[in-house]
């Protein structure tokens, strides 16, 4: 019972919350990230009746799975984005930019943190410095699908934007697998090339290699259905089921095996819509099916922010820096990628901005650093807080980017429409 009521406060949060956004121009994802800050435990969880929103961050822990279902569906939405047709005009661009602004963003931190060290000293160790320049690296898929699907976003630079995100994840990955191998040789004095090279690049030959298989065998599947609720229901279905298999993690050898469940779902829905004739039809079902799925999921997002790393002077301090030079190094790793890839003119000035949003990766990359000890706690908590500052702030500057690209095409006012459609007064 609360658990079902803190999945419909959380909704009914959201909703209002959207409502209220809307007047003042805001993306919905800011309004449910909001929502989810009001029903958090810093709000309205301090009452301390549970059911009646969050009460703990334990308790927003435990709605976890419908957070990786959500992600698995955005994921597979994304490899709607990988159709061969569209991949032919954007697919070389949309690599070498996914990976240059990567690089770029991960080096123009390393370098800010590192000169930030010979001024703070120990308080910002090279190794810290070094994992947040990877963590740099990952973008939010979830938020700017959202910003793209709220406002029907079409052209140029949308057409690029989604498949530099999908691959900005791989990118980030083996990024981050090389960083945090090195800052743990710094702090612990454990040096291992398989955890460094081997297994991130297994982990992504394997990811690519399970939503293969799983979307070939859903592409079979769904021929021997002909109503479209039964192959809705067989789509949300292999989801489900390709969400938890990557889940399963086993060693072979000494070697650490596991999955990525946003490449994984992202190759599933990849191969379906490339091998399924009528896939184009069953993904604008589930677009539809998933809308609540996803507003809870960025309400659940808001709840679990820490509002509590506003306390620490130095974790604001780093994050700032952090932040300044993320931001920097996105928007020019994109300007330069654009411009040696000749866009136009818009794409290549408004892609950088596009590409700010962070979190679900960034955090789950923020889990695993806790194994450095104190530093890693350090660095997950400055991640906490520049994910609070992109979540709030970047689905907002992706939609005026988007807006200004000529991507979204603003809505004539109500007003203004009345008085078109207003039959004329004769005099």
């Amino acid at each position: 019972m609360e658990t079902l009521f803190s999945i419909s406060i959380a909704l009914a949060a959201g909703l209002l919350m959207s409502r209220v956004s809307k007047p003042l121009g805001l993306p919905s994802v800011t309004a449910y990230l909001v929502a989810g800050i009001l029903v958090g435990p810093y709000c309205l969880g301090r009452i301390g009746i549970n059911g009646l929103g969050f009460i703990s961050a334990e308790n927003v822990k435990e709605f976890e799975l419908i957070c990786d279902v959500a992600l698995g569906f955005i994921a597979f939405a994304i490899g709607n984005e990988f159709r061969l047709s569209q991949l032919k005009k954007v697919g070389g661009a949309a690599t070498f930019i996914g990976i240059w602004q990567a690089v770029i963003a991960t080096a123009l931190v390393d370098i800010t943190l590192v000169a930030l060290h010979f001024v703070l000293g120990d308080r910002l160790p090279i190794s810290m410095a070094i994992t947040l320049g990877a963590i740099a690296a990952a973008t939010a898929p979830a938020a700017t699908l959202m910003v793209v699907r709220q406002y029907k976003a079409k052209g140029k630079l949308t057409d690029l934007l989604l498949p530099i995100v999908a691959i900005d994840d791989a990118v980030g990955l083996i990024i981050f697998s090389v960083s945090f191998g090195i800052a743990k040789a710094l702090e612990k004095g454990e040096f291992s090339l398989t955890a460094i090279i081997v297994e991130p690049v297994l982990e992504i030959v394997c990811s690519l290699l399970l939503g293969l298989a799983m979307g070939l065998l859903f592409s079979l599947c769904e021929r021997f259905f002909s109503s479209n609720s039964k192959r809705l229901s067989l789509s949300i279905t292999f989801v489900f089921l390709t969400v938890a298999l990557s889940m399963v993690e086993f060693d072979i050898g000494g070697i650490h095996i596991g999955f990525s469940a946003l490449l994984v779902c992202m190759m599933l829905g990849t191969v379906f819509c490339n091998v399924c004739d009528f896939s184009a039809e069953i993904m604008d079902k589930t677009d539809k099916w998933t809308v609540p799925l996803f507003a809870l999921f960025f309400v659940l997002s808001g709840a679990e922010l820490e509002l509590n790393v506003f306390s620490n002077i130095a974790i604001v301090g780093i994050g700032v820096a952090y932040i300044v030079s993320r931001s920097l190094g996105k928007y020019l790793g994109a300007y330069a990628g654009a411009k040696l890839m000749k866009c136009d003119e818009k794409t290549t000035r408004y892609l950088g901005i596009t590409l700010l949003p962070q979190a679900g990766v960034a955090l789950g990359m923020s889990v695993t650093v806790m194994e450095l000890g104190e530093v890693g706690s350090v660095i997950r908590n400055i991640v906490l807080f520049s994910v609070l500052i992109y979540e709030i702030f970047g689905p907002v500057l992706t939609k005026i980017a988007l807006t200004k690209a000529g991507n979204i095409v603003p809505k004539p006012k109500e007003k203004d429409r009345k008085n078109r459609t207003a039959p004329a007064k004769i005099s």
